[in-house]
């Protein structure tokens, strides 16, 4: 007879309450439970990161954290990754750069790939490739993932410098946009 432990927690903004055996994965109740199948359960031992995923704002590995572990955090998947501005731009960075093939992958991907623009990360493919390199991926050859996050970096770093360049712009609510945009 398994022991179940009445967890609370929020997915993707949504409140969960569930009873789960103790020895439950946090990945594994998410795809089964709940029915978010989008990270992917690969290795089982956090070496692919296929099942990264976001706990309280810290990028995890969703294999190798019990669902107990989980009880009272705020849970971010794959499936709510595009509601944020980064996770849009980086998704939408993957699809112009050709960053996904099989998609086994992209979840983590796209995880580490946003801790990595939001934590300030620079455009050096040196340091992306770094980033990521606990995420595998069999099709790309990462050459196209580390061309998507750079390109959602270089455009951070444009609006950056077109925000400095237009004194009082924050403060007087105008816009950088020029005539015609």
């Amino acid at each position: 007879m398994s022991q179940k432990t009445n967890i609370a927690l929020s997915v993707n903004g949504e409140q969960v309450q569930a009873s789960v055996p103790a020895r439950l994965n946090l990945v594994d109740f998410l795809r089964d439970h709940l029915g978010l199948t989008g990270s992917h359960v690969g290795c089982e031992q956090g070496a692919c990161g296929a099942c990264t995923l976001s706990v309280d704002g810290v990028m995890v590995r969703g294999c190798l954290m019990l669902a107990v572990q989980a009880d009272g955090a705020n849970i971010i998947t794959v499936e709510a990754f595009g509601e944020s501005v980064t996770g849009e731009q980086l998704q939408q960075s993957f699809v112009e750069h050709n960053a996904l093939q099989c998609g086994f992958c992209t979840p983590g991907m796209l995880a580490s790939g946003i801790d990595y623009i939001e934590s300030g990360g620079s455009t050096d493919r040196t340091h992306i490739r770094k980033h990521i390199s606990g995420n595998y991926c069999r099709c790309t050859g990462y050459q196209s993932i580390v061309d998507a996050i750079a390109s959602v970096v270089e455009g951070r770093n444009s609006l950056a410098v077109e925000t400095k360049q237009t004194p009082g712009a924050e403060e007087s609510g105008t816009s950088n946009k020029r005539a015609g945009e």
